[in-house]
């Protein structure tokens, strides 16, 4: 754990980015009130600090040793807790894609992998990091030192480290994600859809056969990957969107309403300070947004 931290420390970038393809460092020196963004599918190993976040009505905590598995792109409200810039949280992420996955578990042998439960799994997942995966991480990131060997090994600790999760506690999640026909590529496809198409209204029954579920089946995996029911989940797309848009606009709040999906500007108001504490013409942290932004 403390190479990996110095690891981290070193080669910690404003944008998060390094010079391997979907490796990602965070390095957060404040404790920001709670911010709303999209998880992406992604492994986020925490190596020092501790985060919460909140899907729904369910509530992740991990910390210094503990990773976490986002499987599908969903709408999550998380904070770091406690980082300072005497002690800033560290942490180590790497982009979680199906086909790789997928080549993985195609590569497995007969029994190398237990069978699948039925049903969709949540799409977020905790568990504590193994020794072997921490070391596997570490000779990661020793890579971003070599570049004349990163080209050829990485990939092979990359494919490492993915085996490992995909064997260990949480590896249903993350297998799942490679299965062109489980639940929870099926509900996957459902939140591509209504991402895409977020400001229009929708009957569950046609997402459900874009699906390629019933409808019984398809509010039942969709639950239990997103913690919400589709009309909950494109709000929460909406509203995301919204904050966006008015970090460019702030003063055309009717406007930005309608274009995410509001026919009344009341509705789109109050369910705006539902969602973020406040009504979007006292949104404060709106400046703050957009310089972070690209």
């Amino acid at each position: 754990m403390e190479e990996l931290r110095a690891l981290l420390n070193r080669h910690a970038r404003p944008d998060w980015t390094t010079p391997i393809d979907g490796v990602l460092i965070s390095k957060v020196d404040r404790s920001d009130p709670p911010e709303t963004s999209m998880s992406g599918m992604v492994l986020a190993l925490i190596a020092q600090g501790e985060k919460r976040l909140a899907l729904g009505d369910r509530v992740y905590d991990y910390r210094a040793g503990q990773y976490l598995v986002a499987s599908v792109d969903l709408p999550v409200t998380g904070r770091f807790v406690g980082a300072s810039r005497d002690e800033p949280a560290l942490g180590f992420g790497l982009v979680l894609k199906p086909e790789a996955v997928a080549e993985l578990l195609l590569a497995a042998g007969p029994g190398d992998l237990p069978r699948e439960p039925g049903g969709a799994p949540s799409g977020l997942a905790v568990s504590d990091a193994s020794p072997e995966l921490l070391d596997a991480v570490v000779r990661l990131l020793r890579l971003i030192d070599r570049p004349r060997d990163r080209a050829v090994l990485a990939p092979l600790v990359i494919r490492e480290i993915l085996w490992l999760v995909a064997t260990g506690p949480q590896g249903g999640v993350v297998r799942q994600l490679g299965l062109a026909d489980s639940g929870l590529s099926h509900v996957a496809r459902a939140v591509r859809w209504i991402r895409d198409h977020y400001a229009q209204p929708f009957r569950v029954e046609e997402v459900a056969r874009l699906s390629g579920m019933s409808v019984s089946a398809f509010y039942r995996n969709f639950q239990a990957v997103t913690a919400m029911s589709p009309i909950q989940f494109q709000k929460q797309i909406r509203l995301q969107e919204a904050r966006l848009l008015l970090t460019t606009s702030p003063g055309d709040i009717a406007g930005v309403g309608h274009r995410v999906g509001y026919d009344s500007p009341s509705q789109f108001s109050r369910e705006y300070r539902r969602q973020f504490g406040t009504p979007p013409s006292q949104d404060t942290t709106l400046p703050r947004l957009a310089a972070a932004l690209p």
